[in-house]
This record gives structure tokens, C-alpha cells and sequence, in this order.
């Protein structure tokens, strides 16, 4: 029986083009659907919106808009994914081969800080029924964004062949 076997590094790269790839179609996707509907591009947007419908609760009020429409996903989801995303553009310009942390414990304490801003915002909105600004909530999700991208960065560096 045969298979197919990517590299750690083909691992990591794949990643990083998905990451920075996603981040990019975000505002491409909010300026397609500000195109005329039969246009190419339109037709793309929708495939764009679509996914982010499946990961998204893409409520218009807390979401980013551009180009007078609202990105795929909300704030919180826009930080989260700049956060991956730029990560994955430090790991690349600095050649970092992160990996992982053996046993564990050290991970889920790198997310467990990287989360705590978020949970503070979700913590705020449930407890006293205020959304926080869209800027707050993407910028306190960035750090979840990049705990996430370095980890699943460290996993593929820790893949044995």
C-alpha cells in the first residue's frame, strides 16, 4: 500500500499559505459582493461567504464592513485569523521552526493566556449585555489567533516522517 507523506516543512508552508490566504480573502470577498452580482468576482465572494457562514454567526451589527458590506465572519473571527495569520508571516520572515511543548501542560497554559482577552470580552457582553466595540473584539482575539497558528506551527515542526 502507498501513500503520500508531506514533509514537516510542506506541513508548515501549507498552513502558512492557508492562514495568510484566508486573512486575504476576507476583504477581497467584502469588495467582490460590492461588485456587480453577475460578475466573476461576485460569484466568488459567495463561495467565501458561505464558508464563513458554516464558522460564523456573521451578525451585520458585529462585523467589519468594507466597501459598504460586511466581511465573512465577524470582528472577533477577523482578529482571530489576522492573528494566524500574522504569525504565520513572523514564523516565515524569521525562519522560526517552533515546537511543540512536550507533555502538554505548556500549551493549553499558552492558550489559556492567549484566550483571556477574549474571555473578558465574551465575560463583559454576557454580564452586562454591552457588545463591546468590533475594534475591541478583534484586537483582544489577535492573541488567540497567533497562540493558535504558533502551536499548530510547532505541531507540524514536531511531525516525524
Amino acid at each position: 500500500m502507498c501513500c503520500v507523506t508531506l514533509s514537516s516543512s510542506a506541513l508548515r508552508r501549507a498552513f502558512m499559505a492557508a492562514a495568510i490566504g484566508w486573512a486575504a480573502l476576507l476583504p477581497a470577498a467584502a469588495f467582490a459582493r460590492s461588485r456587480p452580482a453577475l460578475t466573476p468576482l461576485a460569484h466568488a465572494a459567495v463561495l467565501v461567504y458561505g464558508f464563513g457562514s458554516v464558522i460564523c454567526h456573521q451578525i451585520p451589527a458585529r462585523s467589519f464592513h468594507l466597501w459598504a458590506a460586511p466581511l465573512p465572519v465577524c470582528a472577533r473571527c477577523t482578529g482571530i485569523y489576522l492573528g494566524a495569520a500574522l504569525a504565520a508571516i513572523y514564523a516565515a520572515a524569521i525562519g522560526a521552526n517552533w515546537r511543540a511543548a512536550r507533555g502538554g501542560a505548556p500549551t493549553r497554559v499558552l492558550l489559556a493566556f492567549a484566550a483571556f482577552p477574549t474571555l473578558v470580552t465574551l465575560a463583559y457582553e454576557w454580564t452586562t449585555g454591552v457588545t463591546p466595540s468590533n475594534l475591541l473584539r478583534a484586537v483582544a482575539a489577535l492573541s488567540l489567533g497567533a497562540a493558535a497558528s504558533a502551536i499548530v506551527l510547532a505541531s507540524a515542526a514536531d511531525r516525524v516522517n
